[in-house]
């Protein structure tokens, strides 16, 4: 029996679970048309940041003159957009350009941290004809003035305009860095979300001692990546209405197989179709194929959040029994 690979993510149609993830591969058409002919489910677009849309707005000037007063350096607080000086329009008319040009759902992207123009530009961006839209949250908690609950209670206000605003499904790009990431997840669902994608990868900044500098970096996902969005999906899957993209570290058709076992609803990857093109979509795909087939899996629906923490023969591991056997494992290999 042929292995069926189709399924749904919010409603949306998909011809697999692999979903090509917000990344410079979209940002001409063509690459998007050789995500989509490689044989990705869905495509998310690379983000419209908030600072693009800042600059087109009343509110830069707002948040300019509010920091001048605050710190002289402020005109550093917006950079040079480089690559991303694309405006908010041009953006918009390149997402329409990748809808036709593809056969497969096309997710829109909006990178921001404070209310500020999402739901004006989540609504031009259904209007431009993506399918859906996710909501990149990229919020470096740094005040010790704002508690947990005040940013957890504007994140879901921020959802309820968005999801109000819109007819799309709305998925949230979370951090881990959350004191209650179920409690969270359950609640963004209640404020209109469809989805949840696990996680957002915060790329840290580096520091040069020579030139006293901070130094941005990029850097691409591992394997080893996988475990941190892995142990989340398992922990939530079922336990909260919205469906669960999984997104870092996929690099393989075996973290393909952990991440639909661990009850993800589709599977977001970048890195590996950066590091080594988009053909790779294929290959994981047909990889995960062969192995269900030797298994005996009849569908990626089937398989799905059979290794769940609600599965699981030791659903423990996933808390701090795991931490306890994960340190046991070193005492047997070293001392």
């Amino acid at each position: 029996m042929m292995v069926q690979t189709n399924t749904t993510w919010m409603g949306l149609s998909l011809r697999n679970p692999l979903v090509a993830s917000a990344s410079p591969l979209t940002r001409k058409v063509e690459g998007a048309k050789r995500l989509a002919d490689a044989g990705v489910g869905a495509i998310v677009m690379y983000s419209l940041f908030e600072e693009q849309f800042l600059h087109e707005s009343k509110e830069f000037d707002h948040f300019l003159s509010r920091a001048t007063h605050a710190h002289p350096e402020a005109l550093d607080y917006f950079p040079d957009l480089g690559n991303y000086n694309l405006g908010p329009d041009e953006y918009l008319k390149h997402l329409e350009q990748v809808v036709k040009s593809v056969d497969v759902p096309v997710v829109g992207s909006l990178n921001g941290c404070t209310k500020g123009g999402w739901t004006e530009w989540a609504k031009r961006i259904e209007e431009a004809g993506a399918q859906a839209l996710e909501l990149n949250v990229y919020q470096v908690a740094s005040d010790p003035d704002i508690t947990s609950g005040t940013l957890e209670e504007k994140l879901g206000d921020l959802v309820v305009d968005v999801a109000s605003r819109v007819k799309i499904p709305v998925s949230v790009k979370l951090s881990p860095f959350f004191t209650s990431l179920p409690n969270l997840a359950w609640r963004i669902t209640l404020a209109g979300a469809k989805g949840v994608t696990l996680f957002n990868r915060f790329l840290q900044p580096d520091l040069d001692p020579d030139q006293l500098a901070v130094v941005p970096q990029a850097t691409l996902s591992s394997s080893d990546d996988l475990r941190l969005p892995l142990r989340w999906t398992a922990i939530l899957a079922g336990r909260v209405p919205a469906q669960i993209a999984l997104s870092g570290g996929v690099h393989n058709a075996k973290d393909f197989v952990k991440a639909v076992m661990a009850g993800a609803q589709v599977v977001q990857v970048a890195s590996e179709l950066l590091q080594n093109g988009p053909q790779r979509a294929r290959e994981i795909v047909d990889g995960a194929v062969a192995w269900m087939t030797e298994k005996e899996y009849d569908s990626f629906d089937q398989m799905r959040g059979s290794m769940s923490q609600a599965k699981v023969a030791e659903p423990w591991l996933f808390e701090r029994a795991h931490y306890m056997k994960a340190l046991s494992s070193l005492d047997d290999r070293f001392v």
